[in-house]
């Protein structure tokens, strides 16, 4: 004879019949009801739930009414509870998203409101979810340079949830910025950037401490800089800047994430050597002397599109967020070039170069 599957029963039937005494329990994943839950129900995910439904649930006869987030796990959990004996299994109708919207009361587990609404969607992630939330809160970031490409990762990092941002730079705001460096506004003009900065990235998350730094990295201060930093994002637009910061990132273990733009043409890397010595390369490995001062001409001079320093920022910050969170694959020993006029992307690869006079492993950093 074939089983009869689990009853279903209306979220506001469930309500009342959880406050008549029936156990009500969320089936879903932690991240999951993190997010929010029915008030009152206790959190035990669907497959520990089935390891062990005897220290849940006092009695093979006890009532007990499960939910998860359209209904659809809690109908499957309930089959399987019945088929271990289980008699009074009852699945709640539409789950979760039913209980919300017939305006039944919900709780939060632990997580305070703007916490839970501001990061729903991350936390969704299974490769985010609360952990990982966290992880990006715990992180610490230093993008040197508030102009192109901080601009855009510092917004989409701020928005991220990142922690900390410490920016760093010296310039005020002008003008001719605001086609491109969207932290600053035409209010703002003769603010230093590293200010304007702060106050954009505060009013997007106040969740966001900003350490604004007016100062030009420099060869006195960079280990300053980098000092309790997780990730270094390079948005400078002048060679010595970036030699200085590829081999202070060497020589202090931190991944370094690459961006220039110029014209229409954009590329990005990251650069992890001080971290993997001898696999993956430095910015000398790709670059090992800087070109000659008139060879490449600064963006004032040749001028740029101002949306792509807005591309090649946002593959910053992603590149960031998938380094604070250790998922995905990185960008180390590989350049991504971006040509706007053809919409095409092109990979070059690159090798650690055993010669390297700052991350071979035979060599001291400088």
């Amino acid at each position: 004879m074939m089983k009869q599957p689990p009853s279903a029963i209306a979220p506001a039937q469930a309500r009342l019949r959880q406050q008549q005494g029936v156990l009500l329990i969320d089936v879903r994943s932690p991240d999951e009801r993190a997010l929010g839950m029915a008030d009152g129900a206790i959190g035990v995910d669907q497959a520990t739930l089935l390891h062990d439904p005897a220290r849940h649930i006092p009695a093979h006869v006890t009532p007990v009414l499960l939910l998860c987030q359209t209904g659809a796990r809690s109908a499957n959990c309930a089959s399987a509870l019945m088929a271990l004996g289980y008699h009074a299994i009852e699945s709640v109708s539409g789950g979760t998203e039913a209980w919300q919207s017939a305006g039944l009361p919900m709780g939060r587990c632990g997580l305070d409101t703007d916490f839970g609404e501001r990061y729903s969607r991350q936390l969704r992630l299974p490769d985010v979810g609360l952990e990982g939330q966290h992880k990006l809160e715990r992180a610490s970031v230093l993008i040197v340079g508030a102009g192109g490409l901080g601009s855009p990762a510092a917004m989409y990092l701020a928005a991220a949830g990142i922690g900390t941002l410490r920016i760093a730079d010296a310039d005020v705001v002008d003008r001719s910025n605001l086609q491109r460096q969207i932290l600053h506004t035409d209010a703002r003009i003769g603010m230093a950037k590293v200010g304007s900065a702060a106050i954009a990235i505060r009013a997007l998350n106040p969740r966001t401490r900003v350490e604004p730094i007016l100062e030009q990295v420099d060869a006195d201060n960079v280990e300053r800089m980098l000092a309790g930093i997780d990730v270094v994002v390079d948005g400078s637009d002048n060679f010595p800047t970036r030699y200085l910061l590829s081999d202070a990132c060497v020589r202090l273990g931190k991944p370094l994430v690459y961006g220039a733009v110029q014209r229409f043409d954009g590329q990005v890397s990251v650069f992890d050597a001080g971290r993997q010595r001898g696999q993956s390369p430095c910015y000398r490995c790709l670059y090992p002397q800087p070109p000659p001062a008139d060879a490449v001409p600064n963006c004032s001079d040749a001028g740029v599109l101002g949306v792509l320093p807005g591309v090649i920022g946002m593959l910053q910050a992603t590149e960031v967020v998938k380094l604070v969170l250790g998922i995905g694959e990185s960008l180390a020993g590989r350049l991504l070039q971006f040509d706007a006029r053809s919409m095409r992307f092109h990979e070059l690869r690159i090798q650690a170069d055993p010669g390297c006079p700052v991350c071979a492993t035979e060599s001291a950093c400088l």
